[in-house]
Parts: structure tokens; sequence; C-alpha cells
């Protein structure tokens, strides 16, 4: 004996409203395969519930209902199911489009976590105030960025550049740095001996903000300490700079470091920096 299900258990199994089904009954979509004529009860069979979650699914894919009840109320089977079997692929790739679309956001909500763990990351970095004496150094006209190539043996780069007849006057520290300077970023070599050359620039003496970074949060990191230069001390630095520090093999740290002013004078703007830690790789 077939079972027949009432209207809103129909409408439980296909997960729609009972409303939702006699809508379909007045507009002969999903007609009930039994009705009371004293009540007008409707009650469903199971092969009814099969067509209203095929309704459901062709509804998923923007169709309208009027086009659904053509295809559905067609007598040719065959069409029927060569209409399905596109309806599938379409679904198919509709739910593909949709992963890839998920697997972007995933990715993009992982860079925005990134960001925010950096962010917050530069602002717990502890800020230090420490002195230190002019310093020279040669800044390059070609390296940007500490990279496992330019750290590499990177004082050669610094005496290459030079000219054969200046290479005896210059001594390098094994101490690495980018000067970010004018909106550019360029690698410096700390000077322990030079001469007049239109590359080497003099790092002021005086006061600098001081905090340890890393290659992902180093940007957040020296924004904040030209923040506190500026709220602080009055400074307006016209430039940072970025002290290269050996953490492990072929790893490295930076210490930003800002020029807050002579340190017996407040206010002034101009400024760098310099102190190793860590020796980079010695060359000859």
């Amino acid at each position: 004996m077939e079972k027949y299900f009432t209207i809103g258990e129909a409408a439980k199994e296909a997960h729609v409203t009972a409303e939702t089904l006699r809508h379909y009954d007045r507009i002969g979509l999903v007609a009930p395969s039994r009705r009371e004529e004293n009540t007008g009860y409707r009650y469903y069979t199971q092969e009814d519930i099969v067509r209203l979650h095929t309704v459901r699914a062709l509804q998923q894919m923007d169709l309208p209902l009027k086009k659904i009840r053509e295809v559905l109320q067609e007598n040719d089977l065959r069409a029927v199911i060569a209409f399905l079997d596109e309806a599938e692929k379409r679904l198919a790739d509709k739910i593909a489009m949709l992963q890839r679309g998920k697997e972007k956001i995933g990715l993009a909500r992982a860079s925005y976590a990134e960001k925010l763990r950096q962010r917050e990351s530069a602002q717990a970095a502890i800020v230090r105030v420490r002195e230190f004496p002019p310093r020279a150094i040669l800044v390059s006209n070609s390296l940007e960025t500490a990279t496992v190539d330019t750290l590499f043996d990177y004082l050669r780069h610094f005496y290459d550049a030079l000219a054969p007849s200046e290479r005896e006057a210059f001594a390098f520290e094994d101490a690495a740095g980018i000067l970010r300077k004018s909106g550019k970023s360029r690698m410096f070599a700390v000077c322990v001996r030079y001469v007049p050359n239109e590359a080497v620039e003099i790092l002021p003496a005086g006061r600098y903000l001081c905090a340890d970074c890393t290659e992902d949060n180093k940007d957040e990191v020296v924004e904040r300490l030209m923040r506190e230069a500026d709220a602080q001390w009055g400074a307006r630095p016209q430039f940072a700079v970025l002290m290269v520090f050996l953490s492990g093999v072929l790893q490295w740290s930076y210490q930003a470091q800002v020029y807050t002013g002579d340190a017996g004078a407040r206010g002034n703007s101009s400024g760098n920096v310099d102190a190793p830690r860590k020796k980079l790789p010695e060359n000859g």
C-alpha cells in the first residue's frame, strides 16, 4: 500500500513551507497525488516529493517556475532526461565556481588575519631610546632590500662599487642596514674607514627610537616609530634605518631606528642610526 504524506510532512521532507506547496499546486507545478473532497486536505506520495526536490534544485539554478513547469510537463521523457543532464552539468559548474570563490575568500581572510597579526605585533614591539655617535655609511646604488643573495658576501658588493684607487681607503664593519629616505630603500655598509665619496652619507649623532622587528612587520614598526618621534619629541624624521641582524642560518631580523634629534636639544629632525649585534658573513 502506497504511503501518503500530509502537506506538513511533505513540506518537511522537501525543506519548504506548506504555503510553498499550496503555491506549487495553484500554478500546476506540483499537485498532490490525492486530495480529500470534503476537507480539501492534500496528500503527497514519495514520487511527489522527488518532484519537489527536483523543482527546488532547478530553482537554485535561477530557472523560473514557468520554465520548470514546462520541462516537467514534457511528454517526451528523453527530452526531460536530457534537460536534467544538462542542468546537472551546469549545477556542477556552479558548485566548482562557488568552491573556487570559497578558496579565494579563505586566502583573503588569511591575508587580512596575517596583516592584523603584524599590526598587533608592531603595536606590541618594545620601543627603546638609544644614543648613537655619528656614523658614516656607504649606500648602494642598486641593492634595495635584504635577501639571501644580497646578504651572502654582501661587503664584496660595496668594495666592487668603489673605484680601484679608493678601495684601500675604505673598511667596513660586518653590519648591514637599509636606509629609507625620500621614498626609496637602499642597502648600506657601515664604514670604519672612508674618504669622501658621493655614495657616503653621515648619519648624525643623537637620540633614536629603536624597536626590533621582522620582515613581515618592519613597515608597521617604522611607521609607529615615526609617529612616536613626532608625538613625543616633536621630530620630523626624514629617513629611517633598518639594521640587519642574523638570527640563524640564512635568517635575519631587523632593528628599526628613527632619529629624534640631538640628545641635548629637542625637536631636531634629520638623523640615522646603526649598531651591530651578530656579525654578517665576512668577505675579502
